[in-house]
C-alpha cells in the first residue's frame, strides 16, 4: 500500500490506538497502547467484565431494524466472534451499541490454544494477524459464563462453536456443543474456516459440509422443543467459485439458515506494509475488505438471495457498511476495526449507514440488502 493510501486508510477511523481489544475509553487509550496483544485484549474482557466501560448513549434508527429468523435485531452491526472467547461480556457490547453479539469459538474441552505470541497487531494496514488457535475455557465454562447474565436480559447472543483441536470426531465435538449451548443461543455458528486449527478447513468442502450441517441439524432437531435457533455456518475469504458454488448448494439443500462470510485469512496481500505482515496466522482487517465483499457479492448470486448473509471482514466505516449490505448482507460484524477506532465507532457506523439509506430512499435496511444485484 502506498503512503498515500496508508494515509487515506487511516482516516477511515476515528483513532488509531494500537490495541487488539477495545478502546476503553480516551482516558486509557495511552496505556492500552503499551500493553502487550494478548495483555490489552484480557484488560479489555477484564474492564467490560466490570462494568469498566461507560454504557455510550445508543443510536438506534428505525431504519436501522431489521427481522431474520423470527429475530428482531435493533440495528445490523454485531460483534464478531473471536473477542468474547468464552461468553463472559455480551452483555457488555451490547451497551455500547452493537445490535446483537456472537461469543466463542467455544470448544467442547478446555484448550490453551497456540503458544504465544499469537496475536500481533499491522498498524500501518489497519489488521491484525491471530494464530490464537480457538483458546478455550470449554463448553462447561462458557454455559456457566452465559448463566450469570442479569435477569432480563434481552441482547441477541450468538454461539459460535468449534472443535477441539486433534479431536477424532469433529461432527461429535459439533453436536457435544450444541446439547449443551443451543437452548442459550439466539442463532448457533459453526466455525469450520479457522486457518490455526489444521484440517478444520477441509470441512468447507461440499460433501463434508454437507455432512456437518445434516449432523447438526438433526442434533437441534433432537434437543430442541419449544425453538430452534438458527443454524449458520462461518466460511474463509480463500474459496475460489466452485468452492462458493459447493457452499450455496448445501446451504440452500442441507437447511443452513444464513451464511458468515467471512473468517480472517492466511494469505497474505503485496500491499501489507506492517513489521509484523509477515507472521502465521489469520489475517483481518482492512486489506481483507475487498474479498470479503466479494464473497458475500458472490453468495448472494448462488443463493438468489434466499440465504440470509452476515457480512465480516475489513468493516471499519459507514460507507464499508453500506456498501456490504448492498452487496448482499443483511447484517454485519466488526472486530478489528475497534482496535483501531475503539468503542464509538459502533455508533458512528449506524448513524452513517442510517444516513446512507435514507438519502437512497430507503425506508428500511432490508430493501436495500443486494441491491447491487438488482
Amino acid at each position: 500500500m502506498s503512503s498515500a493510501g496508508i494515509s487515506a486508510a487511516a482516516q477511515r477511523v476515528a483513532h488509531k490506538p494500537e490495541q487488539p481489544g477495545l478502546d476503553i475509553h480516551k482516558s486509557g487509550t495511552a496505556l492500552f497502547r503499551l500493553l502487550p496483544p494478548n495483555l490489552a485484549h484480557k484488560g479489555a474482557i477484564k474492564a467490560l467484565k466490570f462494568g469498566l466501560v461507560p454504557k455510550l448513549a445508543g443510536f438506534d434508527d428505525s431504519v436501522l431494524a431489521i427481522k431474520l429468523w423470527d429475530i428482531e435485531f435493533p440495528n445490523p452491526v454485531g460483534m464478531s466472534a473471536g473477542f468474547d472467547k468464552n461468553g463472559e461480556v455480551v452483555d457488555g457490547l451490547i451497551d455500547i451499541g452493537f445490535g446483537f453479539a456472537e461469543a466463542g469459538t467455544v470448544t467442547p474441552l478446555p484448550q490453551p490454544g497456540n503458544p504465544k505470541p499469537n496475536l500481533f497487531r499491522l498498524p500501518d494496514d489497519l489488521a491484525l494477524i491471530n494464530r490464537l488457535g480457538f483458546p478455550s475455557d470449554g463448553m462447561e465454562a462458557f454455559a456457566a459464563n452465559l448463566e450469570k447474565r442479569p435477569p432480563g436480559a434481552n441482547g441477541i447472543v450468538g454461539i459460535n462453536v468449534g472443535i477441539n483441536a486433534g479431536t477424532a470426531n469433529a461432527t461429535g465435538d459439533i453436536e457435544k456443543g450444541l446439547k449443551k449451548l443451543a437452548h442459550m443461543a439466539g442463532y448457533i455458528t459453526i466455525n469450520v474456516s479457522c486457518p490455526n486449527t489444521p484440517g478444520l478447513c477441509a470441512w468447507q468442502a461440499g460433501d463434508k459440509l454437507s455432512e456437518m450441517v445434516r449432523c447438526a441439524k438433526a442434533t437441534l432437531a433432537e434437543i430442541c422443543r419449544e425453538r430452534t435457533p438458527p443454524l449458520l455456518v462461518k466460511i474463509g475469504p480463500e474459496l475460489d467459485d466452485q468452492g462458493l458454488a459447493d457452499v450455496a448448494e448445501v446451504a440452500l439443500n442441507a437447511g443452513i439458515d444464513g451464511l458468515i462470510a467471512c473468517n480472517t485469512t492466511a494469505e497474505r496481500p503485496a500491499t501489507l506494509r506492517s513489521e509484523k505482515a509477515m507472521e502465521a496466522g489469520g489475517l483481518s482487517g482492512l486489506p481483507i475488505r475487498q474479498r470479503a465483499t466479494g464473497v458475500v457479492s458472490r453468495l448472494y448470486e448462488l443463493t438468489g438471495g434466499q440465504i440470509p448473509l452476515i457480512g465480516c471482514g475489513g468493516i471499519s466505516t459507514a460507507a464499508d457498511a453500506y456498501e456490504r449490505i448492498r452487496a448482499g448482507a443483511s447484517l454485519l460484524q466488526l472486530y478489528t476495526a475497534l482496535i483501531y477506532g475503539g468503542p464509538g465507532l459502533v455508533n458512528d457506523i449506524k448513524r452513517g449507514l442510517a444516513q446512507r439509506l435514507r438519502a437512497d430512499g430507503y425506508t428500511k435496511l432490508s430493501d436495500a440488502v443486494g441491491a447491487n444485484h438488482r
